[in-house]
C-alpha cells in the first residue's frame, strides 16, 4: 500500500467516523425505555417495544463498527495497517476500501477455522 493509499484511507476512516457518531444520539433516544404512562394502544405499545428493538441492534452494530474503526486507526499510526493478522500479507487496497476496518485478506477469510 502507498503512502497515498494509506492517507486516502485514513481520511475515509475518519469520515466513516464522523458520520457513525452522528447518528449516535438519535439512537440512544430512539432506544431509551417507553414509559407505562405513555398512553399507546396494545398494538402501538407492541410496535414501539419492537422499534426499539431494533434500534438498538443497530445501535450496538454501530458501536462495534465505531470500535474496529477506531482501532484501523491504531494500526494505521503503529505501521500495521493492511496486513492480515492471519498469514501477514498484504490487504488488497480494494478489499480495504470496501471494508476499511477488515484484519483479514480474503483467502483468509475463505478458509475454514480448524
Amino acid at each position: 500500500m502507498t503512502n497515498a493509499e494509506l492517507a486516502e484511507q485514513k481520511i475515509c476512516i475518519e469520515q466513516r467516523i464522523q458520520e457513525l457518531e452522528s447518528s449516535l444520539d438519535y439512537l440512544t433516544e430512539e432506544t431509551r425505555p417507553i414509559e407505562p404512562s405513555v398512553s399507546l394502544g396494545r398494538l402501538t405499545r407492541m410496535e414501539a417495544i419492537g422499534e426499539k428493538g431494533i434500534n438498538e441492534h443497530i445501535l450496538s452494530e454501530k458501536r462495534k463498527t465505531l470500535e474496529r474503526l477506531g482501532n484501523a486507526l491504531e494500526r494505521i499510526k503503529s505501521g500495521s495497517y493492511g496486513n492480515c493478522v492471519r498469514c501477514g500479507g498484504e490487504i488488497p487496497v480494494e478489499r480495504l476500501r470496501l471494508v476499511p476496518e477488515t484484519l483479514i485478506c480474503v483467502p483468509c477469510a475463505e478458509k475454514k477455522p480448524s
